[in-house]
């Protein structure tokens, strides 16, 4: 019976996750043509094409839809295996995958995984950076163990979250932006001026459009993106008015609108059927502490 080199493996599911031969080698540490030959031999092994390449894209075909999840699950297995074995002596080793939206990951994160990093060297930290809707999902098929983002308004299937920062969001502007010391702006106002927003489908976002529309009102979004720094870059050039965490407006005018309050809540997710490694437990530690 033939056996399935596990190096391959996880190079086919980068790739598949990725659709891309060069973001999966830069993510293994690879040459591009390393990971080509990991998806030849896998390939060779199955006797059978995974992947299409046409046009210089890459995608599954049906033997590789039909591939993918069950080794998504034999790995999972395989690390689990390993976990279980290191831990039986309590010890707190081995590779801890997590998951960061952009923005925890840049403006919350950092002194956390510098003390990480020093107290605990036997852990190889696997990140992720997602937008904080898809990292459910990462959990949910075992990419990653634990998740730090922007938690969903309402409760997640199979997720147990933890908040760990309340994050209030504001109204904000330029300096230049018409305005500018302007007293008792409402949101009719703002419904009428442009505006550059997250995305309507994400957690942000909803919050957003939620507070406009329980006045029967549409935004006047004329962009949107799903990262709150870019966000912040286009309204610091007069482009439009926009909502940000109110630890993102240096130089930028905050605009007050009465009687609107906007917050949104920052923690970490994990699948509340998978028990957490050692490493998974230090870490959500540090960060509840």
């Amino acid at each position: 019976m033939k056996s399935l080199d596990t190096d391959a493996l996880r190079a086919f599911i980068i790739v598949a996750n990725s659709g891309s031969f060069s973001i999966a080698a830069s993510q293994l540490g690879l040459t591009q043509p390393a990971v080509s030959k990991r998806i030849a031999q896998l390939e060779s092994q199955l006797g059978t094409k995974i992947l299409d390449r046409v046009s210089k894209k890459v995608a599954l075909n049906e033997a590789g839809r039909t591939l993918l999840p069950k080794a998504r699950s034999a790995l999972q297995q395989l690390d689990e295996a390993y976990q279980a074995v290191i831990e039986l002596e309590g010890n707190i080793a081995g590779t801890l995958s997590i998951a960061f939206s952009h923005h925890i990951g840049l403006h919350r994160l950092p002194p956390f995984l510098k003390k990480f990093s020093a107290s605990q060297p036997q852990v190889r930290l696997d990140i992720e950076f997602v937008d904080s809707e898809q990292a459910y999902n990462r959990l949910r098929e075992g990419s990653s163990e634990l998740a730090l983002i922007t938690l969903a308004p309402d409760p997640q299937r199979d997720m147990h979250a933890t908040a760990l920062w309340a994050d209030p969001l504001v109204f904000v502007c330029s300096p230049e932006h018409q305005l500018h010391l302007r007293d008792h702006v409402s949101l009719e106002d703002l419904s009428q001026l442009d505006a550059i927003l997250p995305a309507a489908n994400t957690y942000t976002g909803r919050i957003v459009s939620t507070a406009f529309a329980k006045q029967g009102l549409k935004l006047g979004a004329t962009m949107t993106t799903n990262y709150l720094e870019t966000i912040k870059m286009m309204v610091s050039i007069g482009l439009g008015w926009s909502v940000l965490p109110r630890t993102m407006t240096e130089g930028l005018e905050i605009i007050h609108v009465p009687d609107v309050y906007l917050e949104r809540s920052l923690g970490i997710i994990e699948h509340s059927g998978r028990k957490l490694s050692n490493a998974a437990n230090a870490f959500k530690t540090l960060l509840i502490a």
